[in-house]
């Protein structure tokens, strides 16, 4: 059952809202209640059948479950012999399993090997190994790990979590008080959630972006892509909502994901703002860490060359991550470009100052973002290969 998907899950939820909210009132609604529930979560969530071939399925949790055992033996084995070449081995082992469930239906297309929420959940064993690799982590016990890697709030829609900041939270003992204003946070979330996915969003795909992608024609196209930028927002924002709201109910405060990314003033301040979690995440562990290697090896002579490339890398990765599909590519392609662009504007910019800041320019700057933001959601959609 695919996490805030409809009513029917939160109603099945509730069997393990309502005891959090009464064990919380009394100050019980531990790491060990997180643990019990994420459990129970994991049976409903990964109880659907995954097809291998034409006639042979294997229960969702099998994946799930050999999915923990791989990337704990894998991330268990680094920490007892960390070196800088097991550090790369264990990244490129640790992703195998992504990319199987993404590139395996390209060449078997009834076949699949993953389960819900794989990305996520990969991410987030990916960031365990480069905090050891960082000497952040030191030690690793399983109900942790498996709590972190699983935790069922944000199995499947994020936000992604880091390991050191949900350490905190596992070894916090929540007060009452300190309860009480998690459950208001979750309320207020609950709120923003229907609001957002099950009321704009259900009405913008009904009655506007579903008409817009029937329609042929330069205007129609427009409009779906208006359509498909504020329904996708809408939608996602809503299933963050949900999680963080929930997340905080379990005592684990992960942080929004989305922060009124259509008031940016710049493509850099809209992914400061848009899916937080994942821009930050391949900010920290592909971009930094490839202009550090760049800047050490000294592998380029000009001042801003590795600062491009990290951005192609890293803009180049996160549109695979999203599907083996041109459109995915061609989308993180776009953003590494406008980011690229907008840098090299914003340094010359500096220097010559013809375009001085001002009420006038943050209006203009503001709407060219956004309209350069659905324009690749547009691409991101697929409806121009169609």
């Amino acid at each position: 059952m695919s996490p805030y998907a409809n009513f029917l899950y939160f109603g099945v939820l509730l069997y393990l809202v309502v005891p959090t909210i009464a064990l919380g009132l009394l100050g019980r609604a531990n790491r060990l209640w997180m643990l019990v529930c994420t459990l129970l979560a994991a049976g409903l969530h990964f109880s659907g059948h995954i097809p291998v071939d034409r006639a042979w399925t294997l229960p969702e949790g099998c994946f799930a479950l050999g999915f923990l055992c791989y990337e704990g033996l894998l991330t268990a084995a680094f920490l007892r012999w960390k070196s800088r070449a097991t550090f790369h081995a264990s990244v490129v082992l640790a992703i195998l399993p992504l990319a199987l469930a993404k590139f395996l239906p390209l060449f078997a297309p009834h076949s699949a090997a993953g389960f819900l929420g794989i990305s996520y959940v990969t991410f987030r064993a990916l960031d365990v190994i480069f905090s050891i690799q960082d000497g952040i982590i030191k030690s690793l016990r399983l109900t942790e790990y498996f709590t972190f890697l699983f935790f069922f709030p944000t199995v499947s829609s994020g936000p992604i979590d880091r390991y050191r900041r949900f350490l905190q939270d596992w070894n916090r003992t929540r007060t009452r008080t300190e309860f009480l204003a998690d459950l208001d946070l979750c309320v207020d979330r609950l709120f923003r959630g229907f609001a957002y996915k099950f009321l704009l969003a259900a009405l913008i795909k009904t009655h506007w972006l579903d008409r817009a992608e029937a329609a042929h024609g330069l205007l129609h196209g427009l409009s779906y892509m208006y359509a498909y930028t504020f329904y996708l927002f809408f939608d996602f924002a809503g299933y963050s909502a949900f999680a963080v709201g929930i997340a905080h109910l379990f005592g684990v405060r992960v942080g929004e994901n989305f922060s009124r990314p259509f008031l940016a003033h710049n493509i850099r301040d809209f992914w400061n703002r848009w899916h937080i979690s994942l821009s930050f995440w391949f900010r920290d562990h592909v971009y930094m860490r490839f202009l550090l290697a760049a800047a050490k090896g000294k592998w380029f002579k000009g001042k801003h060359t590795s600062s491009y490339l990290g951005l192609f890398l890293t803009f180049g990765l996160m549109g695979i991550w999203h599907g083996p599909h041109a459109h995915y590519m061609l989308y993180g392609l776009y953003h590494a470009a406008l980011l690229s662009g907008y840098d090299w504007f914003a340094r010359w910019n500096k220097e010559h100052k013809r375009f001085p800041d001002g009420p006038g320019w943050r209006v203009f700057d503001t709407a060219l973002t956004f309209h350069s933001v659905a324009f690749g959601l547009l691409l991101f959609s697929g409806h121009l290969t169609k």
